[in-house]
């Protein structure tokens, strides 16, 4: 085989669960949606430790980087009778929810259990031969596996925040630009005035080859930043007179600080790819 261990395999669907009585809102319900890698390393008691490790701290880092918040995050260690019989550890991350803390994602290192199961199952041998060291092995197995809707719940969560701008108390998601379902709202300010309209609709669209985009044109300017808040967009792009007239460019905002910035047309897209993608 092309691949060497140690390699993965991901994949993302539905799981079910045998339920005769769902509780406890989306904890418990008998279809869900879940993500896991499948990641295959040597065997050992010396080589488990280090891979599961790993693993934990690159979990850590991609729920932060997607926008969880870190004081918000729990690590709940299964020992003794908690532990998978075939388990050789387990470490679930949890999150506080407003109405308590419950599992998020787990990390257990399964051992070879999972492929002897198959092997025995289906007749067939699951052995992997090791070109380095000459050796036959089953594969151990480091199970990363997390709650796809737990996930959006707990983002949402992470996202809600509450501050006061010109005297007022704002309410606000603060998800990461990368996560936000609408990256983007484009504002004419004013929408009787055609001059403006077409040079906000012509830019409108083409964001829209690129990301979920909001056109607003309707009610005051101030009113409009708000309503792209709550639903967490993190850049309002106003299109204003000096855009028009002496070729200024247009205001970016940002959703978390209110501040406002200008930049010319042909950057627009530049700048958002810089701050949404990374890049």
């Amino acid at each position: 085989s092309r691949q060497k261990i140690p390699f993965g395999i991901a994949q993302i669907g539905k799981a079910f669960r045998n339920e005769i009585t769902p509780r406890n809102f989306i904890f418990r319900s008998r279809e869900f949606e879940q993500m896991e890698v499948e990641y295959f390393i040597p065997p050992g008691d010396d080589v488990w430790g280090e891979f599961h490790e790993q693993w934990i701290q690159d979990s850590k880092k991609f729920l932060l980087s997607v926008g969880l918040r870190e004081d918000l995050m729990g690590w709940d260690v299964h020992e003794g009778d908690s532990l998978a019989h075939y388990a050789r550890a387990c470490t679930d991350v949890t999150f506080r929810f407003p109405f308590g803390e419950q599992e998020l994602m787990g990390i257990a290192a399964r051992g070879n259990f999972d492929l002897t199961q198959h092997s025995e199952g289906s007749g067939k041998s699951l052995d992997f031969f090791d070109d380095q060291t000459k050796e036959k092995y089953i594969p151990h197995c480091i199970e990363p596996s997390l709650g796809v809707d737990r996930l959006m719940l707990a983002l949402i969560c992470s996202a809600y925040a509450e501050d006061e701008v010109g005297g007022e108390k704002r309410t606000f998601l603060k998800f990461h630009p990368a996560i936000a379902p609408i990256k983007v709202a484009v504002l004419p300010l004013l929408k009787n005035k055609e001059q403006l309209v077409s040079v906000a609709r012509e830019l409108f669209e083409k964001l829209q080859m690129r990301y979920n985009v909001q056109w607003d044109a309707a009610g005051a300017i101030g009113r409009r930043y708000r309503r792209a808040d709550e639903v967490g967009i993190p850049f309002c792009i106003t299109v204003d007179f000096e855009t028009v007239e002496d070729d200024a460019g247009v205001t970016i905002r940002d959703r978390d600080s209110t501040e406002q910035i200008r930049v010319p047309l042909d950057e627009v897209i530049p700048y958002l790819s810089k701050a949404i993608d990374g890049f």
